[in-house]
């Protein structure tokens, strides 16, 4: 599918390896409150240990168990997700006043970029309307979760690339009862987590900021 860029400078891709979640989530909001208008975006690759989060208008009743997994009360959208190791996320660090695009956009060019990836690995995904992310038939693959702070996006997205589907079984994904979870490894797909980032980051950095 072709699509425009949103901005037309690059923007800075960062390998992060493993962090802490609360980590992430702390330097991703000292860096969109004290970012000038003329910093560039920042696209974070990085992957975390179990935690659930829940976003800021999440609803505890969608965690169905108690378990071992922290859960964190955090300020993105949507209700409560699972990350853990073998979890792809990209947090996306946009100046969308400057990109003069709206929320939709960017969502849409995240989605985008999921698709065509897991497309480039033989897996067919879609859209569900008014559900944001990817889907492989009735089950889960890919998450967003966003915060616009002073026309600044900070969080991102998720794709289940060789994780343990397991503790998703303890909630009610993105708050809907009996969302199924999958992951490119269930899937049959054994590529190696650090192709499948390299790959979508060029794929996010080429939609969202017209890198090549």
């Amino acid at each position: 599918m072709s699509q425009q860029p949103l901005v037309q400078t690059p923007a800075i891709i960062r390998q992060l390896g493993q962090t802490e979640y609360a980590d992430s989530w702390l330097a991703m909001r000292r860096f969109t409150e004290s970012r000038a208008s003329t910093v560039q975006d920042e696209i974070w690759l990085t992957s975390h240990p179990p935690v659930y989060t829940l976003g800021q208008a999440g609803k505890t009743e969608h965690l169905l168990r108690p378990t071992s997994i922290p859960v964190v009360k955090t300020d993105r959208g949507g209700q409560i997700t699972y990350h853990g190791p073998g979890q792809l996320i990209a947090y996306l660090l946009f100046d969308i006043v400057r990109a003069k695009a709206g929320i939709r956009t960017l969502v849409r060019s995240i989605e985008q970029a999921m698709l065509d990836e897991l497309l480039a690995r033989d897996i067919t995904a879609m859209r569900k309307k008014g559900m944001p992310g990817v889907y492989v038939e009735d089950a889960k693959i890919g998450a967003i979760g966003l915060r616009i702070r002073k026309g600044r996006t900070y969080h991102g997205m998720s794709l289940n690339v060789d994780c343990d589907l397991a503790p998703f079984a303890n909630i009610n994904t993105c708050g809907y009862p009996n969302l199924s979870d999958t992951s490119l490894r269930e899937l049959g797909c054994h590529i190696a987590y650090d192709k499948i980032e390299t790959s979508l980051a060029k794929r996010l950095s080429k939609l969202l900021s017209g890198y090549n």
